[in-house]
């Protein structure tokens, strides 16, 4: 987008240094750099929170994008929001969260396509059905039906037999293609915290040690993440932006990216999910038409550079014009990497 770039790699760096020392590295570089923007995405705490308000009271603007605000709000977000100056949040039910604990620079934003790397590459088709994604929850026996119903599906990812992509290669299976598979949120992974804490509100103590340990883990299991909302991924703006066609489960919101069932489609169940990669695979035309206007679409409104332009405009920082950085028109910036 033109912009000069200082690459800060703060978890490479607390694990090479520790906590301690990348952050005075990190404040150190402020000091050197003098950015206009500090944009981060906090993973855990690698970043001191003193350090941040530290660097929040300077000239640099200080903002995080929160990744997950369905379900991560309460036990993480809401610690961390109050250090920054400004807030990214890809949840819109965040927004009076946010409010709530005083944070009122808050910037509804969303996933994108980065179009400088995902693009239509003008491959010949080669698979019917794929995904690219680790075997989480469901989705190994989603394959399977899909599979057993006599639908020929490639599957990637660390746990599937294929094994990983590189993200060139993940571009190409998304460019040959005839469907492209998302399933978001299929994880079960448990916050054992909270999963723990309100197991435990609900166990009768009156029941044996060995009755309540198996209660428990019953308890536990309908705790974990499935109960969180599904929401949507930056997946569902990269394989249209590669023109494929992405046959996503339906997630709230989607709706206010794409014309449903013109631009991506969209299924509720297993049976439909069938049923709609039986129909588009036997409607070439209807499916090639659906993954083109969906391309479309993504260069027209959500790349990256779109996203970061809005979010450019609204902190009144520098930015070039938008329309020069979809058209490939200005200089690129450089990028730097601290060591």
């Amino acid at each position: 987008m033109g912009h000069d770039v200082t690459f800060f790699d703060s978890i490479s760096l607390v694990n090479k240094y520790g906590r301690d020392k990348a952050n005075k590295l990190l404040y150190k570089t402020i000091e050197q750099d003098k950015p206009d923007l500090m944009f981060t995405v906090l993973l855990k705490d690698e970043l001191d929170p003193a350090t941040i308000q530290k660097i929040s009271n300077t000239d640099t603007v200080t903002l995080n994008w929160f990744c997950d605000d369905q379900w991560r709000f309460n036990n993480y977000s809401k610690f961390w929001a109050p250090y920054f100056n400004w807030i990214v949040t890809t949840n819109y039910t965040a927004l009076p969260k946010y409010r709530d604990i005083g944070c009122s620079n808050v910037i509804k934003s969303q996933w994108g396509c980065n179009h400088f790397l995902y693009k239509n590459i003008d491959l010949p088709l080669k698979y019917n059905v794929t995904f690219v994604g680790y075997p989480h929850g469901t989705r190994r026996e989603t394959i399977h039906t899909l599979r057993s119903s006599g639908i020929a599906v490639s599957a990637w990812g660390s746990g599937w037999k294929l094994g990983r992509l590189t993200q060139n290669d993940m571009i190409k299976v998304f460019n040959q293609s005839r469907i492209n598979l998302n399933l978001p949120n299929a994880s079960v992974t448990l916050d054992i915290p909270g999963s723990l804490s309100r197991a435990l509100s609900n166990v009768p103590f009156g029941m044996s040690v060995k009755n309540r340990g198996t209660q428990l883990l019953s308890m536990l299991r309908k705790t974990n993440r499935f109960d969180y909302p599904s929401q949507i991924k930056g997946r569902n703006f990269e394989v249209p932006g590669c023109g494929g066609l992405l046959l996503t489960e339906k997630v709230v919101g989607l709706e206010e990216y794409y014309d449903i069932g013109k631009e991506v489609v969209c299924f509720d169940d297993m049976d439909s999910l069938v049923e709609m990669s039986n129909y588009y695979l036997s409607h070439e035309e209807e499916r090639s038409n659906i993954a083109l206007q969906g391309y479309l679409r993504t260069i027209r409104n959500h790349t990256y550079a779109h996203r970061f332009t809005d979010i450019f405009q609204k902190l009144q920082l520098p930015h070039n014009p938008l329309n020069k950085i979809l058209n490939g028109q200005i200089e690129l910036g450089q990028a730097t990497e601290v060591v």
